[in-house]
């Protein structure tokens, strides 16, 4: 990868965070009036051109402005990104809901991915490795402008039961980090181009299982990755009475 200089990275940084929270592409002028980055509107757009060329931007046919790419969202994921955690009293709230079902699986994995998708106010999804699966939150599509496209949308919401592709997915040994981020451009379905997806993967005696959320490329990550991250955590604990 190629190495920023910082200004280029905190050029990036506002980039992204403007992008997440407006999806709307970011053009030279909004950065200069609504972040203080030390310097001239032609040197934020010509750093612009250059983090262009270099991968981490790209520029839709229909706008001045330019989005970040996956390759930026996932350097602004490793390096720049402070998560929000969860309060105490939220981590509570959520193990409230699912407690009373940690003796059955079925029902623990319902209830935890309700709990999620209300949560983080996204389409979310547990699978196992047994052949289930199970989602909630499908309204919370419709709040989203990428899902605007009915296309895409129906073509997700074909694919919301079918359990073998979640678990490939999923259910990749990718070690014991406590949350993982694909872009659908990294798994080559044209449906899933503009979709983003953090989720965490519960290794038990029983069986192996995996949480996670699907909205666009631009979720709040500060804000999902911990909650995903805790609720990993908290049915791997549950999952150690099973």
């Amino acid at each position: 990868m190629v190495e920023l200089t910082d200004r280029q990275i905190k050029l990036l940084k506002a980039v992204i965070e403007e992008y997440i929270e407006t999806a709307e592409p970011v053009g030279s002028q909004t950065l200069d009036k609504k972040y203080n980055l030390g310097v001239s509107p032609a040197t934020i757009r010509n750093e612009m051109v250059a983090l262009t060329k270099n991968g981490f931007l790209k520029q839709p046919h229909t706008s001045a402005g330019r989005v970040p790419t996956p390759m930026a969202l996932k350097f602004y994921i490793q390096n720049l990104m402070q998560q929000k955690e969860m309060s105490v009293t939220d981590e509570v709230s959520v193990k409230q809901k699912i407690w009373d079902y940690r003796q059955k699986t079925d029902k623990l994995l319902r209830e935890a991915t309700k709990a999620l998708a209300d949560k983080t106010h996204t389409l979310a999804i547990s699978t196992t490795n047994t052949g289930d699966v199970y989602f909630a939150g499908m309204a919370n599509l419709l709040d989203m402008l990428e899902f605007y496209d009915m296309i895409a949308t129906k073509n997700l919401l074909l694919i919301l039961d079918e359990s073998d592709f979640w678990w490939s997915i999923f259910g990749k040994d990718v070690g014991e980090a406590p949350f993982h981020v694909i872009f659908g451009d990294d798994l080559k379905q044209q449906f899933l181009a503009n979709c983003g997806m953090v989720y965490a993967n519960v290794h038990t005696p029983k069986i192996e299982c995996a949480i996670g959320i699907v909205g666009p490329a631009r979720l709040n990550f500060p804000y999902v990755i911990p909650i995903v991250s805790y609720f990993g955590h908290l049915i791997g604990d549950i999952a150690g009475e099973w």
